[in-house]
């Protein structure tokens, strides 16, 4: 049994003109009914909402403000999710509607209980179709046309692949569209490597995210253990080869060594409130021996935070981590450069740790 999530891109749910591509989609709920048939356990993290909504309300062109964005979207996805309904159920799958906030990934209570949820789906042989909640959340309507959304949903239920399928062969040396010398790329291995490359951020009409959202979900799935394709969704049977083991477009290998998932969640989901700067001797203790960061440590705060809630950690070099802080920035500010012993006497009830090694990921 292997799990899988397949996210559609706008340009594979919807022509130009937004109108819904049944066969294409089709073919990729047959395609998704086949391994289901077989054991497998899959996931549809599907864009195409807002273009579907343009497309019904008869508006001239994708919205760009955000309450017509949140309204266009309540009507498309009104009618987008019907149609995964009845070709998943024409072919003998049960599928369900799932909404997904912003804020179901970046509060720890939520984002388990949207575990929960999405596991007991599977387990009982329905395929998800999830999709962000736009119409009642703001910051999803810019995630990369749901390729953040559909890396946080692989490593939420810990997925052995995620597949994004998008109108492209996949990564390209530069933009076939700009430059026909242009050479496609079939293996990733890291992805620290394609810095140098000039990764597009050039969508479709209807889509918002690019080639370069597409890769930075690679990342995110990869440094998670997923291997992760990037196909053209629109050619006949690609899934189903992609499913069964054959190359397509652009593999990313799963890294060696990869985060829990916990830690998964707090690098990627969990937006920073404030920032703690460091000296040079805090930050070697932290990436070299791996150490809780001390208030002795601290040079600076900015922002005001809670206990509990995640800071970015930097030095004069840049970044050095993210973690969750066991101080407020108040109680930081006063505690900062100072020893454990002064900062008991001073605040007798704070921690020693101002971020504690478990709730710290490095950069």
């Amino acid at each position: 049994m292997t799990r899988v999530i397949v996210k559609l891109g706008s340009a594979i749910v919807a022509d130009d003109e937004g109108a819904l591509r049944t066969e294409v989609l089709g073919r990729i709920c047959e395609a998704v009914a086949q391994r289901r048939k077989q054991g497998d356990e899959i996931v549809l993290v599907t864009s195409g909402a807002i273009a579907t909504g343009v497309r019904v309300l008869g508006l001239p062109a994708r919205p760009t403000a955000v309450d017509e964005l949140q309204a266009t979207s309540a009507v498309g996805q009104g009618r987008l999710y019907p149609v995964y309904d009845e070709l998943l159920g024409a072919r003998g799958v049960s599928s369900a509607q799932v909404l997904l906030t912003f804020f179901d990934l970046t509060e720890r209570l939520n984002y388990l209980n949207a575990r929960q949820t999405l596991g007991k789906l599977l387990e009982w042989g329905v395929v998800p179709v999830v999709n962000e909640n736009d119409t009642t959340a703001t910051d999803e309507i810019s995630f990369g046309d749901n390729d953040f959304l559909a890396a946080q949903v692989a490593i939420l239920v810990g997925a052995q692949r995620l597949v994004i399928l998008t109108n492209t062969d996949g990564l390209y040396s530069a933009d076939p569209a700009v430059d026909p010398a242009a050479k496609l790329i079939p293996q990733v291995d890291d992805v620290t490597g394609l810095s140098e490359l000039d990764i597009t951020q050039r969508t479709s009409a209807h889509g918002s995210g690019g080639m370069r959202s597409k890769v930075t979900a690679a990342d995110m799935a990869t440094a998670a253990g997923i291997e992760t394709t990037i196909c053209n969704g629109s050619r006949d049977g690609v899934l189903a080869r992609v499913l069964a083991g054959e190359r397509e477009g652009t593999q990313f290998a799963p890294r060696a060594t990869h985060y829990s998932s916990f830690k998964l969640w707090l690098k990627y989901a969990k937006p920073p409130r404030g920032t703690i700067v460091i000296d040079a001797g805090a930050a070697h203790a932290l990436r070299a021996e791996g150490t809780s960061l001390l208030p002795v440590g601290v040079t600076g705060v900015s922002g005001e935070f809670d206990v509990g809630d995640a800071v970015e950690i930097r030095e004069a070099k840049g970044a050095v981590a993210k973690g969750i802080a066991s101080y407020s920035a108040a109680e930081l500010r006063q505690a900062k450069g100072l020893k454990s012993a002064a900062v008991r006497e001073l605040l007798p009830r704070a921690p020693e740790e101002a971020v504690h090694r478990d709730y710290l990921v490095l950069d």
